[in-house]
């Protein structure tokens, strides 16, 4: 009996352990496969008008045990705090938006350690994370997608960074050459996500959900004849996280007559 009781304890420590690796696919991913670093000329839409050009910042630790929680209040209130000192004013200023590479000191949301020895079966493994104020450095880059969609899990593991439990934020500049009236901003996101333009909230995409193309769609804007400042955040707990983003006209067709810069 003693060695079936200590045989069950060893086994149930080694599920909390495992609990709390982190585990994900591909975690041997090459970067480049999936961006490649944006060069100095201008990007123009891909074949089915999506943007594939954007400023992104290192992921944000936002532990959450699952998405569940992500209704719109929550949303609002989690893209609503600054994590660094001038971090929405660089990121509403078209003619200064940050530079690639550039590198800012935040504030984010750690994790206590889990007590593996409080003898407390089951309730530590349901309970949301108690959250500790930690210091990171996180760099911004400017890059190309490969692919329509924006795949930020990848974006993470290819560097090595934290990819659960995070907040994701990326902005972009979409050039016209003349006004466009009536236009939409059509978008995917896994797993919640807000997007603005021009400084102006054009949608919110709440809740648990996965990445599926013109998944919600703003109401009708107009692209002003110049620079246009596109601007998203996307938060997920566990699982992939990606986006996708393109502008579509009064027919549903793609707009396409556009150019995209991170300047």
């Amino acid at each position: 009996m003693k060695k079936l009781i200590l045989a069950a304890s060893l086994l149930f420590v080694s599920l909390a352990v495992f609990a709390q690796t982190p585990r994900y696919a591909d975690s041997e991913t090459n970067f480049e496969k999936y961006f490649a670093v944006a060069s100095e000329t201008p990007a123009t839409p891909d074949a089915q008008g999506f943007i594939r050009r954007w400023l992104i910042l290192d992921p944000i630790s936002k532990p959450n045990r699952g998405n569940t929680p992500f209704v719109d209040s929550y949303v609002r209130d989690a893209f609503a705090r600054e994590y660094y000192k001038g971090m929405f004013a660089s990121m509403s200023d078209v003619n200064n938006l940050p530079k690639d590479g550039q590198k800012v000191k935040a504030v984010v949301d750690g994790q206590k350690p889990v007590d593996l020895s409080s003898g407390r079966p089951g309730g530590w493994m349901m309970a949301e994370p108690e959250l500790v104020p930690e210091k990171a450095t996180l760099k911004w880059h400017a890059l190309d997608s490969k692919f329509f969609n924006v795949k930020l899990f990848r974006f993470a593991t290819g560097q090595g960074l934290t990819r659960y439990g995070i907040v994701f934020w990326g902005v972009t500049v979409v050039n016209c050459e003349e006004d466009m009236e009536n236009v939409r901003l059509a978008i995917g996101s896994n797993s919640a996500s807000m997007w603005w333009v021009n400084n102006e909230e054009a949608l919110i995409a709440s809740g648990d959900r996965r990445m599926v193309m013109d998944d919600v769609v703003s109401p009708r804007l107009t692209l002003k004849k110049g620079k246009n400042l596109v601007r998203f955040a996307v938060i997920n707990g566990p699982g992939m996280s990606d986006m996708c983003a393109r502008f579509i006209d009064e027919n549903g067709d793609p707009v396409r007559n556009i150019t995209i810069t991170t300047k």
